[in-house]
């Protein structure tokens, strides 16, 4: 069943989401020039830290998603997540259950976001609605750095996940400016990108790039 926070606000757009620093300047820095050009999403994730440096970046790029009106959502870590006043986690197939999840988000506060990765699969997109999440994604659309061996998902995926959930759906994996606008034309909701934002010469100017294409499709 689908929560009542999937109503409310904008479920389109480029979803950044953080590669593994450690240099915490040098992350806020270039999530401060991603939010600055428009993105309104970010997802923090750092599987090469430690406990108390990840809370600390995660404080950190809470205050930065407050400052430009984004949601912030926190990976694989729920605990985290609250700790953080984030708006809402992601989890993946084997990081816990999404109905305890979206229970312990639901008492957090209301609106809590939930998003379920749900890589070529339609049965767990349908599982994790049932879960009460918010948002499905799929992936790996494209080769990822970030996941080099993940199997490649069918851009069918996007609108047949939409038709069985009725939720919004993100596609993630490889994607960059030049191959973005195909994945929304397929009907995908939110483009979620690491390397293409993060390791950008610019990354203001290559976010603005990646948020073109919303603008031209309707």
């Amino acid at each position: 069943m689908k929560s009542s926070s999937a109503a409310a606000g904008a479920w389109r757009g480029l979803y950044a989401i953080t590669p593994d620093w450690s240099d915490s300047r040098r992350l806020l820095e270039t999530t401060e020039a991603i939010l600055a050009a428009g993105c309104r999403w970010l997802q923090y994730r750092n599987k090469a830290t430690s406990d108390c440096h990840r809370q600390e970046q995660a404080v950190a790029l809470r205050g930065l998603t407050r400052k430009y009106g984004a949601r912030l959502i926190v990976n694989d870590d729920l605990d985290l997540a609250l700790f953080c006043e984030a708006d809402g986690v992601h989890l993946g197939e084997d990081d816990g259950a999404l109905a305890k999840a979206r229970l312990r988000l639901d008492a957090a506060g209301p609106g809590r976001i939930l998003g379920a990765s749900c890589y070529q699969r339609l049965d767990l997109a349908e599982a994790a609605a049932k879960a009460g999440a918010d948002y499905i994604a799929f992936g790996s659309f494209f080769a990822s750095p970030t996941k080099p061996l993940a199997k490649r998902a069918d851009l069918g995926l996007l609108r047949a996940g939409k038709e069985k959930t009725g939720l919004p759906v993100c596609a993630i994996g490889g994607i960059t400016p030049a191959n973005a606008g195909e994945l929304v034309a397929a009907g995908a909701d939110l483009l979620a990108v690491i390397s293409a934002l993060f390791d950008a010469a610019d990354p203001y100017k290559t976010t603005r790039q990646f948020l073109t294409h919303f603008e031209e499709t309707p």
